[in-house]
């Protein structure tokens, strides 16, 4: 799934929230209330804000990895980074009610 499906998809599951789109992180963020929770990355996998108390769990789910910035520099506990191959069907669906949860969560993480 190219990249540009993904944000498609994203918009069309979170319309009639209220969010705003920031390029960021090499692809487009979707910020919910105020909030970052997901983040579209060139090569269509996905960046997910997660409550960081669930990580060492969500991290052992297929495709789901530590979520890493530029030459390895991990970004921390409330993020994981989502292949595409894990956002078909309704993957994509799952892991956005997860970083809707997560990212209410971690906010003042």
């Amino acid at each position: 799934m190219a990249a540009v499906q993904v944000v498609d998809r994203i918009r069309t599951a979170l319309a009639g929230r209220d969010v705003r789109e920031v390029p960021m992180f090499g692809g487009i963020s979707f910020m919910v209330d105020g909030r970052l929770v997901v983040a579209s990355r060139p090569h269509g996998d996905l960046l997910v804000r997660i409550d960081p108390a669930r990580r060492e769990e969500l991290s052992a789910r297929p495709g789901a990895e530590p979520a890493v910035m530029g030459t390895g520099r991990r970004m921390g506990d409330a993020w994981l980074s989502v292949t595409r191959e894990q956002l078909e069907g309704d993957g994509l669906g799952e892991w956005l009610a997860i970083a809707l949860d997560g990212g209410a969560r971690s906010a003042g993480a």
